[in-house]
């Protein structure tokens, strides 16, 4: 049976793959994991970074003794897949990616910083502040949020994939997004999948950027069909911006 690993996305954590793992578990053996910090995982010494994370799913794979594995992830885990995929082809079988933002600059991570506000999300959103809480403690999920804060400033300043970097890799991927993501640009994901050799993009219908409004069953359905080889097809020739 393949392996697969689902990765999640900043401020996430693995318990939001519950109802994708129970779709996926008769076809292969899923797997999930906690970046530092997230879900009640200890907080690494050093700052939140893409390469941390990337060798995090290393060391993963190391203990669990799998060679290679198809990984699927969603928003920034998406990133850390391509990052692997990048430096680590040996062990990395397929990658599917969803509503990864690959783009950043310092005006874009600038942007996205403010949704990180600890305290604006307690006054304007109590429920999904308790939702943090509850997801990452015992961990304290306001120093989470800074430290995320960090990563984003950080790759604003020095993105950890270039365009000149995708294409280099000869891992076969699935780039999707959905069509409502407000986070998220085509153009963007469209830049990354024509650098790619081996890539093929889906747009996902009526689907916004957060995890909990993407479709399961249609997600589980490309992740199987694209691994199996059903959605192959012919490789569309690609012309690079």
């Amino acid at each position: 049976m393949d392996q697969i690993l689902l990765l999640h996305g900043a401020i996430g954590a693995k318990d939001q793959f519950t109802s994708l793992t129970a779709l996926l578990q008769d076809r292969f053996a899923v797997h999930t994991l906690d970046f530092y910090g997230h879900g009640g995982q200890p907080i690494a010494d050093e700052p939140f970074s893409i390469p941390l994370f990337s060798k995090q799913v290393l060391d993963y794979l190391d203990q669990h003794s799998i060679k290679r594995v198809h990984i699927f992830g969603y928003s920034l885990g998406g990133y850390v897949g391509m990052y692997f995929a990048k430096h680590y082809p040996e062990r990395i079988n397929q990658l599917i990616t969803l509503a990864t933002k690959f783009y950043w600059d310092e005006p874009v991570a600038a942007k996205e910083i403010p949704q990180l506000n600890a305290g604006l999300i307690e006054q304007k959103l109590p429920a999904f502040a308790e939702q943090l809480r509850q997801r990452h403690q015992p961990q304290d999920w306001k120093l989470v949020l800074e430290k995320t804060k960090e990563l984003l400033l950080n790759l604003g300043k020095n993105n950890a994939l270039h365009l000149s970097d995708y294409t280099d890799i000869q891992t076969r991927c699935l780039i999707l997004l959905g069509d409502r993501d407000k986070m998220v640009s085509l153009e963007e994901t469209e830049s990354v999948y024509v650098h790619l050799p081996l890539a093929q993009f889906g747009i996902l219908p009526g689907t916004a950027h957060p995890l909990e409004q993407v479709d399961m069953s249609l997600l589980s359905f490309m992740i199987f069909h694209f691994i199996s080889g059903q959605l192959r097809g012919n490789q569309p020739a690609k012309t690079k911006a």
